[in-house]
């Protein structure tokens, strides 16, 4: 899990009034938020403002249990009455450990079997073809429409200096004057 800033979780308020504030971005936030954060791999912890008890488990419980509520249910209804015999049970306390591996190795099969479909995909002649006419029509899509098609993105290229930028803006006028002048003999 990504951490803070500062290498430390992130600590989330629960007000009385059922606010939650994020003590790291200095803001009200909700459960979508929350639930965000964990898509994004933010680590947080949820304490009561009153009493500075952890509450992080009952708040992920209750965003479960809103996106069970709103959304495609995830949780089949036997398995929710299978966990919900355990408690109580003499195995309550393997289960957590099972469920935490079992999500683990689920995780890494997923991560094989995407990084199983790229690979093949990368050798696919279809996909290297389908691949050069996405770059021609991004090309085509330049020429005609400059600035509107980027080939790469700025995480895939280091920022231009502005003279390089200028000196590409001033040959995409070049160009586009060109175009003009032949459409209009």
């Amino acid at each position: 899990m990504a951490k803070s800033r500062d290498g430390e979780s992130v600590i989330i308020k629960k007000y009385a009034n059922r606010r939650l504030y994020n003590t790291q971005s200095s803001s009200y936030i909700t459960l979508d938020h929350l639930a965000q954060m964990v898509r994004d791999g933010v680590d947080f912890k949820v304490v009561d403002a009153k009493s500075g008890d952890d509450i992080t488990h009952q708040i992920l419980t209750q965003i479960i249990m809103e996106e069970e509520a709103s959304g495609e249910q995830m949780l089949p209804v036997n398995f929710l009455r299978q966990l919900i015999s355990m408690y109580g049970n003499s195995m309550q306390g393997l289960l957590p450990h099972y469920l935490e591996a079992s999500m683990d190795h689920f995780r890494e099969n997923q991560q094989k079997l995407r990084s199983a479909f790229e690979e093949s995909f990368g050798n696919n002649p279809l996909a290297k073809i389908a691949q050069q006419n996405l770059e021609m029509f991004k090309a085509a899509a330049a020429a005609f429409m400059p600035g509107a098609v980027q080939s790469e993105t700025a995480e895939e290229k280091p920022r231009a200096s502005a003279e390089d930028e200028l000196s590409a803006l001033r040959e995409q006028m070049a160009a586009m004057q060109k175009k003009l002048d032949s459409l209009g003999n």
